[in-house]
């Protein structure tokens, strides 16, 4: 499937395009359709009306209670930047982004927002082993989804966050995906027991 233009991105356009992207493929191809797909995907979102940074932004929002001038926060699955842009509506302003595609992490950088960035691909690289107990927020939007990325990642995001910190995870909630929703959310009650 090619990645569209920003003449041709219409609805059902994006939708096909956001549904190639969670077939299962290698983490070489999925990381190849990211790289050709950043250029346009900031407007290819938007013609979907994705609300999901700003959601995600909100409830850490209405849930932090530190100094969010001062607040370390990871963007997991980073992509251009879109979470980063809306936590900083909300006063927050030192930014780790970590992405495995690194035209996603080049247009993230262009943003201005995050000091850190690093390529990293989700559940073949640990997080922890370098960043363990580091952040204050970490916030993984739009990757957790069947195709996508592995539901064990989310033991990393906790490693990552600071005693007392906020994790925040989304995942859809469409047909396709309720399997790896009710997944997450056994291995989310787990966690909670151990």
């Amino acid at each position: 499937l090619n990645i569209m233009s920003a003449d041709r991105n219409t609805f059902q356009n994006v939708k096909a395009v956001i549904l190639s992207a969670h077939k299962g493929t290698t983490s070489k191809e999925k990381v190849s359709f990211y790289n050709t797909w950043a250029d346009n995907y900031d407007q290819d979102v938007a013609v979907l009306d994705y609300r999901a940074p700003r959601l995600a932004a909100d409830r850490i929002s209405s849930c932090f209670s530190g100094v969010r001038e001062e607040a370390t926060v990871l963007d997991v699955a980073c992509g251009t930047g879109l979470v980063a842009k809306q936590m900083k509506k909300h006063g927050f302003r030192h930014f780790v982004g970590v992405d495995g595609s690194e035209a996603m992490l080049e247009k993230a950088r262009e943003s201005g927002l995050y000091q850190e960035l690093k390529q990293s691909m989700l559940g073949e690289e640990s997080l922890s082993e370098v960043w363990a107990g580091s952040f204050d927020v970490v916030l993984i939007v739009g990757a957790l989804s069947v195709g996508q990325v592995s539901i064990n990642v989310i033991r990393e995001l906790c490693n990552v966050t600071k005693s007392g910190g906020c994790v925040c995870m989304t995942t859809r909630s469409n047909h396709d995906n309720l399997e790896y929703k009710a997944a997450l959310e056994r291995e989310l009650k787990q966690m909670e027991e151990e």
